[in-house]
């Protein structure tokens, strides 16, 4: 379909798949693999200019939105999905600073990260703290001019790789959600560490660990917003970043389509390609319209935030939730295409398999976000009467 890109889109979405299909797809099982972190790739998106497309001119950036940034990710995911975090991770991680930042933070932390030179994180989820997101425990106490922090996050994207973290903390438990705190934190601040990487059963070349704050000095003047908004920045900056979630799940199941129709061709059983087979063919229609589905989903609700819609939560759920439910469907389809083959680790359907089920869990599990639609409706209803 023609999705009426402008010619700069198109030309980053020409650029992010020329350097998912030459650098990243050569490369992928073998990350995978060893569950090692694409330093080499974080190079070379540095070197095409590709890690600001979300970030304005005036920090370095290209000037794009969200649908830049989704056009990126879902290029990359279709080469490789864990490899693509590095830089949609780092896009979650800028957003606090983006949306919350004053023009100081900004002119200190965004440039570097639209260069490339530096990658980001975002720190929520605690043990505790998964998709009740208002039951963090880390704290962090004002002591003259620095809070100190103290406490541990969990299962956090591109730990231990990125230099700036945005990390929510309760500085006042009396007010629940209203209690929470954004800080900016960098790599190397005297008490932060980090722990356990972890083993994980998909997305293997993006690197998950857990953040240690003990009695860690962050200057106050690193507070994103005021203190009391930490609960805010988290749930605004994930409306934003659903959707980069939905395109990685777009372009996992893109890739996994890809290989299945390729391999339908190729593989002869009774004397003709398998693809001659009127199931294999349905199965093959039914997986392109649940991608092309997903798709204009997704790039419809990207620009109804870069348009600067107030009102996206709705919008935002929707489109992670029918595309990484359409990806889980469509790479099991392809293992299934495949046959045995798709079971075997040389094939590239079984990563995508086990990559697309980490898109109906992370930034929201997919119950969480039907609670989300849901409860917009409701209010919207209640509106109209």
């Amino acid at each position: 379909m023609d999705y009426f890109f402008t010619e700069e889109q198109s030309m980053i979405k020409e650029l992010a798949a020329r350097i998912a299909d030459e650098k990243i797809a050569p490369v992928a099982l073998e990350y995978d693999e060893k569950g090692t972190f694409p330093h080499d790739i974080v190079t070379v998106l540095a070197q095409s200019d590709l890690c600001g497309v979300y970030i304005p001119e005036e920090y370095g950036g290209l000037g794009g939105g969200i649908l830049e940034m989704a056009i990126v990710v879902e290029e990359l995911s279709r080469a490789c999905g864990g490899i693509a975090l590095a830089f949609a991770a780092t896009g979650l991680g800028s957003f606090p600073i983006l949306l919350f930042g004053n023009e100081e933070q900004k002119k200190k932390y965004l440039p570097d990260i639209a260069s490339g030179q530096k990658l980001a994180a975002f720190g929520l989820t605690e043990a505790n703290a998964g998709s009740d997101a208002a039951g963090i425990q880390t704290t962090a106490t004002l002591d003259g001019d620095d809070y100190v922090l103290n406490g541990t996050k969990q299962w956090i994207t591109n730990g231990g790789e990125a230099d700036t973290y945005t990390v929510m903390v309760c500085t006042d438990r009396s007010r629940g959600p209203l209690g929470f705190t954004a800080l900016i934190v960098e790599k190397g601040m005297p008490g932060f560490s980090f722990g356990k990487k972890e083993n994980k059963m998909g997305i293997r070349a993006s690197v998950t660990t857990e953040l240690v704050f003990e009695n860690c000095r962050v200057p106050k003047e690193n507070i994103l917003g005021r203190e009391g908004m930490g609960f805010a920045v988290a749930m605004k900056t994930l409306d934003r970043t659903r959707p980069g979630v939905a395109a990685q799940a777009v372009g996992i199941a893109q890739g996994a389509f890809d290989y299945a129709i390729k391999y339908s061709r190729e593989r002869v059983q009774f004397g003709q390609a398998i693809s001659s087979f009127q199931i294999i063919q349905h199965m093959l229609a039914d997986m392109a319209i649940q991608i092309e589905a997903a798709r204009a989903l997704v790039y419809q609700t990207c620009r109804h935030i870069d348009s600067g819609a107030k009102n996206i939560s709705k919008e935002s759920a929707m489109c992670k939730v029918f595309a990484s439910d359409m990806a889980m469907k469509v790479t099991t389809d392809a293992v299934q295409v495949l046959g045995g083959s798709g079971y075997m680790k040389e094939y590239p359907v079984e990563k995508m398999m086990r990559d697309a089920k980490i898109t109906q869990i992370y930034e929201g599990t997919n119950q969480i976000q039907r609670n989300i639609i849901a409860l917009e409706l409701i209010k919207e209803s209640k509106k109209k009467q």
